[in-house]
């Protein structure tokens, strides 16, 4: 069981920016920038080309007002989308913020956030979706 179906199962807390039957998205704890959003489907599945085509066009759907708040929240040019998936094995994408590709670059050093700030994060990305 990864970390991300103990997230789903509510085992481990999060903060949970949207959700539905079939995905989950909340913030990443160690961020490229702030408001940087996993989306993360409820199948446990390690590679995101072997998500069921269905599945995965329904996963895009189901990020784009995500990506339209975090635009709203933040002074960004645009959300970026990226999918690694070397760091979880389960299938997942990153929202991110961006004003330049450096932003979507997940080998720079993280920011080291408080509980009390991704609260607020999340807070002010809710107001907007």
């Amino acid at each position: 069981m990864t970390i991300f179906s103990k997230i789903i199962a509510g085992q481990i807390p999060c903060n949970k920016i949207a959700e539905s039957d079939k995905f989950i998205a909340f913030l990443d704890i160690e961020p490229n920038v702030q408001g940087h959003v996993l989306v993360v489907p409820k199948l446990e599945i390690n590679k995101i080309f072997d998500v069921p085509d269905d599945y995965l066009a329904e996963m895009l759907v189901f990020a784009k007002p995500i990506a339209k708040a975090i635009e709203k929240t933040f002074d960004c040019k645009r959300c970026g989308i990226s999918v690694i998936g070397l760091e979880v094995p389960h299938a997942h994408m990153h929202l991110v913020p961006i004003n330049s590709a450096d932003d979507l670059n997940f080998t720079r050093k993280k920011l080291n956030t408080t509980p009390e700030e991704l609260k607020k994060v999340q807070a002010l990305i809710l107001e907007h979706l």
